[in-house]
């Protein structure tokens, strides 16, 4: 099939199920694996160029609503009367769904079954190690600085942090983004800070900032030196690689707990094809 993603997560989900060799062209922000580097850019993921998606005669384009203002795109994509499905997960369980969807329209039903049944056995590792965890610490997730962004309860990072043995101190807003302001972060005082800017290369991210902000100072997490500078990649893509962003927080909040746990080798983060479904 001529395949076409126009979001990060969705390129990502394809080469998790094998099909980036049937790629023919990804959005501007589409970044993994390095193959995908040397197709045709469509334009940023909330303004893609529909004349270069239609010339390019696509079987099939994996559309997403993942971020507020991609309803665009699926507009376009109708009016144009090109062939597509849309994508929505807000849940680790959604994109398990999600998975096993992508798959199913692109032919290959049992691949994504498959690939859907290793990540949920590798989450529940995870649940069951975190269920020993007595005492979870509070972490603040942050996505955007300036106005405050973070997830609230329907998102996958609270999931996230509970398989991590952490609690998010806003998983009491039922919503999938909270507006916040630095005062409320500071008045629920986290024992974690962790900056993930969405679009942000972690490089570009200076964990100092959090120091220039009113009484942050004061914070559990600063005197404790307990910032961290997370992946976007990792942490902000409702995909497979959340898993690797999971180890990574796990083993960084709790090493004595998440220790033993080894990830499938299909989670690994290796940027090739080489690591499918052949390998369990």
């Amino acid at each position: 099939m001529r395949l076409i993603s126009l979001c990060p997560s969705n390129t990502e989900v394809m080469d998790f199920l094998g099909l980036t060799s049937q790629l023919i062209g990804v959005d501007d922000y589409s970044d993994w694996p390095a193959a995908v580097n040397t197709l045709p850019q469509l334009g940023p993921d909330l303004d893609i160029n529909m004349e270069k998606v239609e010339a390019l005669q696509p079987d099939l384009v994996i559309a997403s609503l993942s971020v507020p203002g991609m309803e665009k795109n699926v507009e376009r994509l109708r009016a144009r009367g090109i062939p597509h499905i849309v994508t929505n997960p807000q849940s680790l369980s959604e994109i398990g769904e999600s998975i096993e969807e992508i798959a199913m329209a692109c032919g290959i039903p049992d691949e994504g079954k498959m690939v859907a049944k290793r990540y949920r056995e590798q989450l529940k590792q995870f649940r069951d190690a975190a269920s020993l965890i007595k005492a979870p610490p509070f972490v603040y997730w942050e996505w955007w600085p300036k106005p405050v962004f973070t997830p609230g309860n329907v998102n996958w990072l609270t999931e996230i942090s509970e398989l991590a043995g952490a609690r998010n101190i806003f998983a009491d807003k039922n919503t999938a983004n909270f507006q916040t302001d630095w005062e409320e972060v500071r008045k629920r005082n986290p024992d974690f800070i962790l900056l993930s800017w969405v679009g942000v290369r972690t490089e570009k991210i200076n964990p100092d900032v959090v120091l220039k902000r009113p009484g942050w100072s004061e914070l559990f997490a600063v005197k404790q030196q307990r910032i961290a500078v997370m992946e976007e990649s990792f942490f902000c893509r409702p995909s497979p690689r959340l898993i690797s962003g999971l180890e990574k927080l796990a083993k960084m909040i709790h090493p004595e707990v998440f220790q033993t746990i080894e990830l499938d080798p299909l989670f690994l983060g290796k940027d090739s094809l080489v690591h499918r479904l052949d390998e369990k």
